[in-house]
């Protein structure tokens, strides 16, 4: 019994791979060209896609840890942390005040203290050289 039915999958086996072959000559004949552009769009689609994962894929640290030697020596106070942090969130003097319960003169002050205490003069200038001491996440 298991050898007919053995036999019998055999044959349907190689009569559907005939007929799938059948089928593809079919195809090669009627579409030989848009065939052939279309995997080799497909495939350069997909590694372009690969890439671009591969590219665009950062590994993230899953724990901040601040440097505090950098803290100690540039003299920032927690204060002054606070107000680079907001900084880097994108946020005005006001929201800053707003957030901290400062007024927005004390913001100017801190930040003008963070600017001569990192050595810039910009908002962006703060925030990337805050991020390259690892002050900030």
């Amino acid at each position: 019994m298991i050898r007919t039915v053995l036999l019998w999958a055999l044959v349907l086996a190689v009569g559907a791979f005939g007929l799938q072959w059948l089928e593809y000559r079919f195809l090669v004949r009627a579409f030989s060209w848009q065939v052939y552009v279309g995997l080799i769009g497909v495939a350069f689609a997909a590694g372009g896609v690969w890439i671009g994962w591969k590219l665009a894929a950062r590994a993230r640290p899953e724990t901040f840890a601040r440097n505090e030697a950098a803290l100690a020596s540039l003299g920032l106070t927690g204060q002054e942390v606070k107000v680079l942090e907001r900084l880097a969130a994108g946020r005005s003097n006001k929201e800053i005040a707003r957030d901290l319960g400062l007024s927005p003169n004390t913001v100017k002050t801190h930040v003008g203290n963070l600017y001569g205490k990192l050595d810039v003069s910009r908002r962006t200038q703060a925030v990337g050289k805050a991020r390259e001491l690892a002050l900030i996440p």
